[in-house]
């Protein structure tokens, strides 16, 4: 039962949190703050977008700026096929 248990919260956790905690983090807060603008009378539908809008570019511009150190170092370079 506990390996079933264990499993089960590594799925979730590898769901969620997935390559890079820093977007789970941003969309957990982003949830928040939706929660907290839903409580008074500002329309509360544009905190989600917006957190999109900002967070994707800046998870693909990390993860493209990674990738470019990592190919200039030789360490994942593109396979040629010979």
């Amino acid at each position: 039962m506990i390996r079933v248990l264990r499993a089960f919260g590594e799925f979730w956790y590898d769901f969620i949190v997935g390559d890079d905690w820093r977007v789970a983090v941003a969309v957990v807060v982003a949830l928040a703050i939706t929660y907290g603008v839903s409580t008074t009378s500002i329309p509360a539908w544009w905190v989600l977008p917006a957190t999109v809008v900002i967070v994707l570019p800046l998870s693909l511009w990390r993860e493209a700026r990674v990738r470019r150190l990592r190919f200039r170092s030789g360490a994942d370079g593109p396979a040629t096929g010979r």
